[in-house]
């Protein structure tokens, strides 16, 4: 008896539910990644920290779309190349598809990718950063959810930027001008929406790691979820001991 297609089919045979789940990464390259914790940080600590943040996204995008069996395709959006062995390796252990990162911004770079896979045939596309390796699984089925009836859906990060965006069809203007890095990141994105009058719908807050601030909060969050039960955590073991690494080697630098 024929199968039904599952979310991991290949997208030519996509079925009108079906949506992408884009995880936004930049490979760890020393001195080219997570630059705003160097120093006290060096490159090579904030490199291998940003690497298992790309690896915590994808474990958990992973079993999010098995344990509340989401109908997404996932994908790894890379920077600099898809070509590097650290894509090629994620994509054979992690059962995700490349995408190559084209833009001269930010902006351009989400919009291309929007704009891709949009032309793939899907009708609902989410792009996820890599620097909230917390983030509760039920997110991503409320941003399904919300972009069932809303144009966007932003994932509002505390330092006023967003760690999540959604949209129904591409919207170029919504990336431009927009002050990337600063406070003003959701602002502009909301008032961008509403003048082209594209309805937005807002997941839960949550943390993201830029700054040295951040990551000491991360540290504060990462000894708390340690006195759970080992099933109830929400740090992997891999983060968590480089977090805790890290926490003893600040307190001399």
């Amino acid at each position: 008896m024929k199968q039904p297609p599952s979310p991991s089919s290949h997208p030519s045979a996509l079925t009108p539910r079906q949506a992408a789940l884009v995880i936004f990464a930049k490979a760890p390259i020393p001195g080219e990644v997570k630059t705003r914790l160097c120093p006290p940080l060096t490159p090579d600590e904030a490199a291998t920290l940003h690497g298992s943040f790309v690896l915590d996204m994808l474990e958990r995008t992973k079993l999010a779309v098995a344990k509340l069996q989401l109908p997404f395709h996932r994908y790894l959006a890379c920077a600099p190349s898809s070509e590097l062995v650290f894509f090629k390796i994620m994509e054979e252990r992690q059962g995700v598809r490349l995408l190559d990162q084209v833009g001269t911004d930010l902006g351009q770079r989400m919009h291309h990718t929007f704009v891709s896979l949009f032309a793939k045939g899907y009708e609902r596309v989410l792009l996820v950063g890599t620097d909230v390796p917390t983030l509760p699984l039920s997110i991503y089925q409320d941003a399904l959810t919300l972009l069932g009836k809303s144009d966007v859906v932003l994932g509002p990060a505390l330092d006023g930027g967003y760690y999540l965006i959604g949209l129904t069809k591409p919207a170029e203007q919504l990336f431009h001008e927009v002050p990337w890095s600063t406070k003003q990141v959701l602002a502009v994105t909301q008032q961008h929406a509403k003048t082209l009058g594209l309805s937005v719908g807002l997941t839960t807050p949550w943390r993201d790691v830029d700054t040295l601030a951040d990551l000491h909060s991360l540290i504060t969050e990462c000894e708390e979820d340690n006195k759970k039960p080992k099933q109830d955590r929400s740090f992997s073991m891999r983060t968590a001991g480089a977090l805790q690494l890290l926490a003893t080697r600040l307190k001399t630098r």
